[in-house]
């Protein structure tokens, strides 16, 4: 069973519906006791750092999340702005994030002169740079969604799964152990983002 969690931030409906076409038992729930024993967790997100970090914490799920993941070691993959409340901070806000992934988030910052935007909206081609349990041996560049101003920067190289070309190389996607993160939006990125999460759901 697949729980998605549910603090009213992110395209929760989206994620069951994919989710369910692809035939994977999923649910979403706000419970902390439901979210602690969970056998595989993704954490969805959109908008801005501070009040989702804010959010979890009104509802008394950072602890449960915690136990979840670090002490249980259940998958768990976050996504759009729920990949970077992975990480220690951001640079859009001051709170803290969940720090399990040893990594901080800043701005998309373009070339001078660059005819690219911030926000990055739209789809774009993501490059896999080693095999993950989200890229397997052998991926070739698939297409994701994206919609955002903010990257995840990750202290060891090792722990960045895939990355696009946008004014430079940015990580798009991050594994290690149990945690994985996409930026992109699998739920929005028709057969690719299927994929991916029949991936994560045969972990």
């Amino acid at each position: 069973m697949i729980t998605v969690v549910d603090y009213g931030v992110g395209n929760i409906g989206a994620i069951l519906n994919m989710l369910d076409y692809l035939g994977l038992d999923a649910q979403a729930t706000g419970d902390a006791r439901t979210i602690e024993r969970a056998d595989k967790l993704v954490l969805p997100g959109v908008g801005a750092f501070d009040k989702a970090m804010g959010t979890l914490r009104e509802r008394r799920l950072v602890e449960p999340l915690n136990t979840a993941v670090l002490d249980r070691k259940v998958p768990v993959i976050g996504v759009c702005l729920g990949m970077q409340l992975l990480a220690r901070r951001s640079e859009e806000g001051r709170d803290a994030g969940l720090g399990w992934l040893p990594a901080d988030v800043r701005r998309i910052a373009l070339p001078a002169g660059s005819p690219l935007k911030v926000p990055h909206i739209g789809w774009m081609e993501v490059r896999p740079t080693r095999t993950s349990l989200l890229f397997g041996a052998g991926s070739t560049a698939e297409r994701f969604y994206f919609d955002h101003s903010y990257h995840v920067v990750c202290d060891h190289e090792e722990h960045q799964a895939a990355v696009i070309d946008y004014g430079s190389p940015l990580c798009c996607a991050v594994a290690m152990d149990n945690v994985f993160g996409a930026q992109f939006h699998p739920e929005k990125s028709h057969r690719f983002g299927m994929r991916l999460f029949t991936a994560f759901g045969k972990l």
